[in-house]
């Protein structure tokens, strides 16, 4: 148990942290200048380690989440534990189909007019990290 906190909390750390980085460091200075090339430049070298982290975050999760609540009790809201799980995997899907949704429609067409659109994107992926982050410690912390 003990290794899957530590894989899964380094993958939010990578995960969340990068997330962070991008919006309140680089966002901030594309957006100024209207310059794509800056976030750009950070998703080709952080998407080597980003994505990694998510999936190790999404299976270590699930993993975590198994040894919390059997497979055979995940459709139920019974106990904190149930409604942590499915709010996680919600916050999980968003950040999928937000992600999935620029790199397939907005990063391929992404000129300074749609730089908005993808400052969006880019704010609601951290956002939904943060609530990830807040969402596994109250799982972590709570008690059956």
């Amino acid at each position: 148990m003990k290794w899957l906190i530590l894989f899964h909390v380094l993958g939010a750390t990578i995960w969340v942290g990068g997330h962070l980085i991008l919006s309140l460091g680089f966002l901030p200075q594309a957006l100024r200048h209207r310059d794509i090339s800056i976030i750009l430049n950070f998703e080709k070298y952080f998407e080597r380690i980003g994505l990694p982290a998510l999936l190790v975050q999404a299976i270590t999760g699930v993993s975590m989440a198994l040894i919390y609540v059997p497979f055979s009790a995940w459709g139920s809201l019974e106990t904190s534990h149930h409604v942590y799980l499915w709010i996680k995997l919600g916050l999980l899907i968003a950040t999928l189909a937000l992600g999935i949704h620029a790199r397939l429609f907005i990063i391929p067409r992404l000129t300074t007019e749609k730089l908005s659109l993808l400052a969006l994107h880019i704010i609601l992926v951290t956002m939904l990290g943060v609530a990830l982050v807040i969402t596994g410690m109250s799982f972590r912390f709570t008690y059956i």
